[in-house]
């Protein structure tokens, strides 16, 4: 389903694909995350995603214009899982919403692995 915003001039439609796209361009910008993990169901494998896939590890969902996401992330080795999580959520909430116009519903963090940085 697509976010609108309906204006005094018409609608404004903005696809869930648009959003998660942003949303892994901040995540990738926040201390301790590492990068989008890619997780393959059948043989249960967790995989880095290069910049060119920010929005494969990211599950957008749109109901009453307000916004859900999943964000599956590899965090670096040695920081707090909590501190991380907790930028991430304030530093995409603020972004996406000032970014759509559109109201943040539900952020859900899955940690699906950490990595050490050098």
């Amino acid at each position: 389903m697509k976010g609108q915003l309906d204006t005094e001039y018409g609608q404004i439609l903005v696809d869930e694909n648009v959003i998660s796209t942003y949303a892994g361009s901040v995540a990738v910008e926040c201390f301790g995350i590492v990068g989008m993990a890619a997780v393959n169901i059948k043989d249960g494998l967790v995989r880095l995603l290069k910049k060119d896939y920010l929005n494969h590890g990211i599950d957008v969902t749109i109901e009453n214009n307000k916004i859900d996401i999943d964000f599956h992330v590899i965090v670096s080795y040695g920081v707090s899982i909590q501190a991380v999580s907790e930028n991430l959520v304030e530093t995409v909430k603020y972004k996406v919403e000032a970014f759509t116009g559109m109201q943040i519903n539900k952020i859900n963090i899955i940690v699906e692995g950490v990595r050490v940085i050098d």
